[in-house]
């Protein structure tokens, strides 16, 4: 997409602290993916003579279902998104994770040197149904003033947006046809780590581009994105192939190309299809609801490394560690707590805290799903009646006080104070202690001034005499899981205390 919007990443306690909440239903106007996957595809894509796959037959097959897609946005508009056109290539800017498109010179605003004349962009899309229902990104379409959908047989039709969807960047839009080629809807769960795909798009302008490589990594949680479990490829995307299907061997559609990660803006080797199970959930509640409802359970989670594995007792790893609960929530009425682990939701693993938020999507809102997690190393289940996601999540900003009397904790390296009353209601906490000073072991493990912590190992603190007293009763020489509030974040940061 040719555009002047990006998508940052957060930091890395943004990215780590998540909430777990998506969408999903299905579709009597879309493809059944039920019926999809009854039965393996066949192969479409057979070796050529070298050995590598010869993609010729699926794109035969496949390339009168690809789009191109070209908008228009008033000058207002593209005025108030971010230029990174100056921007040097040796910028710690160009690490962010980018949209597909490729920064504009803006035109001068009228009465300032010009005009107002309208951003033009490109993208990709692909149809999905026979009655001209197409899909591409959100970020695609999303405030555009015209939309023109342009066929392989020359054919453009201007089209209606029927739905945006920005959390998981996926968008419909109606064409004025009938009988037009749709594409086979794939498995993306079936989809191995190696294989090889390929991707159909515009890249830069250029319609019906083909390109093809492997799959990198599945279920990839990238920053601000966390309930879509991102296919990983290493095949050639650019700025234009926004919206594009990503391909199995079979010519079965298994992703939307939607996000590259590049110094330039250009193909770097790494790119990111959301999974077309996960989009066609989407594409469904938009055109019955015209927006999407999401399942909640109001909690934080980060991954469970070694080291707090360690500190709560657990043997492996694994699962989905609650950093916080949001009060009245979900999970806070079925019991659970900050410091459990999630290792199973409805009858499948949770490995990866990033698989958690995937498998809440598919959860309607008001449904009660069982949840296994541990608790001081204990297996214990709960019921949730899973709730309803707001639109958009507000950060709580947090304000500071007046510095209390600081207070040492030598075998971690830390200088507390106590929080006065102002304090804990804007942090919106009923305890902890605030950090002075960080060094030593808190220092290497990441703590600094200004976080405040509010639990150790699950216990709750709440003040600096209970984190001595907490401090002191703890195994000496194992390491402490310390909870603590950064922002709107609140993560578990594991410290080995100095007991020297």
């Amino acid at each position: 997409m040719t555009s002047n919007k990006t998508r940052v990443a957060r930091s890395a306690v943004a990215a780590a602290v998540i909430a777990a909440f998506a969408a999903g239903c299905s579709s009597d106007h879309m493809p059944k993916l039920a019926e999809a996957h009854a039965a393996p595809a066949p192969a479409l894509v057979q070796p050529g003579p070298a050995g590598l796959p010869d993609f010729s037959a699926l794109v035969e097959a496949a390339g009168p279902s690809v789009v191109n897609i070209s908008v228009t946005r008033s000058d207002a508009m593209a005025g108030e998104m971010p230029d990174f056109s100056g921007i040097p290539e040796d910028s710690p800017m160009f690490e962010f994770f980018k949209r597909f498109g490729m920064p504009m010179p803006l035109p001068a605003p009228e009465g300032r040197g010009g005009p107002l004349t309208p951003e033009r962009g490109v993208g990709s899309g692909f149809i999905v149904s026979e009655d001209g229902y197409v899909l591409t990104n959100a970020h695609v379409v999303d405030a555009a003033e015209t939309v023109t959908v342009k066929l392989t047989d020359r054919r453009e039709f201007t089209a209606k947006v029927i739905g945006v969807d920005k959390r998981t960047d996926v968008a419909v839009v109606k064409i004025d046809a009938k009988k037009l080629p749709t594409l086979k809807i794939g498995d993306p769960s079936k989809v191995k780590v190696g294989e090889w795909v390929a991707a159909i798009g515009s890249p830069f302008g250029f319609e019906n581009s083909v390109t093809s490589g492997i799959v990198s990594a599945k279920g990839r949680s990238l920053p601000d994105e966390s309930y879509v479990p991102f296919i990983q490829t290493d095949v050639a995307v650019n700025p234009g192939n926004s919206g594009g299907p990503l391909f199995n061997l079979a010519g079965e559609v298994i992703g939307i190309n939607s996000q590259i990660y590049s110094r330039t803006g250009g193909y770097m080797g790494v790119s990111f299809a959301i999974p077309i199970d996960l989009a066609m959930n989407v594409v469904d509640q938009l055109k019955t609801h015209g927006k999407v409802t999401r399942g909640q359970l109001g909690i934080r989670i980060q991954p469970v490394s070694g080291d707090l594995a360690q500190s709560f007792g657990l043997k492996d790893a694994k699962g989905a560690l609650i950093a916080a609960i949001d009060p009245d929530s979900a999970a806070a009425k079925a019991g659970l707590k900050a410091g459990d682990v999630i290792v199973e939701y409805d009858g499948k693993k949770v490995d990866e805290f990033s698989a958690l938020p995937p498998l809440v999507a598919a959860t309607k809102p008001g449904v009660k799903a069982t949840i296994v997690y541990l608790r001081d190393g204990k297996e214990q289940k709960a019921a949730v009646a899973v709730g309803e996601a707001p639109s958009d999540k507000l950060a709580q900003a947090s304000s500071g006080g007046a510095k209390g009397e600081s207070r040492k904790m030598s075998s971690l390296g830390l200088s507390v104070s106590e929080l006065d009353a102002r304090e804990r209601k804007a942090l919106d906490v009923e305890g902890g202690v605030k950090v002075e000073r960080a060094q030593g072991p808190a220092a290497k493990s990441g703590i600094r001034a200004g976080d405040v912590i509010v639990g150790v190992n699950g216990a709750r603190i709440t003040d600096t005499d209970d984190l001595g007293k907490t401090l002191e009763q703890a195994p000496k020489g194992a390491p402490l899981a310390l909870l603590v509030k950064r922002g709107d974040a609140t993560i578990f940061i594991p410290v080995a205390p100095n007991h020297g």
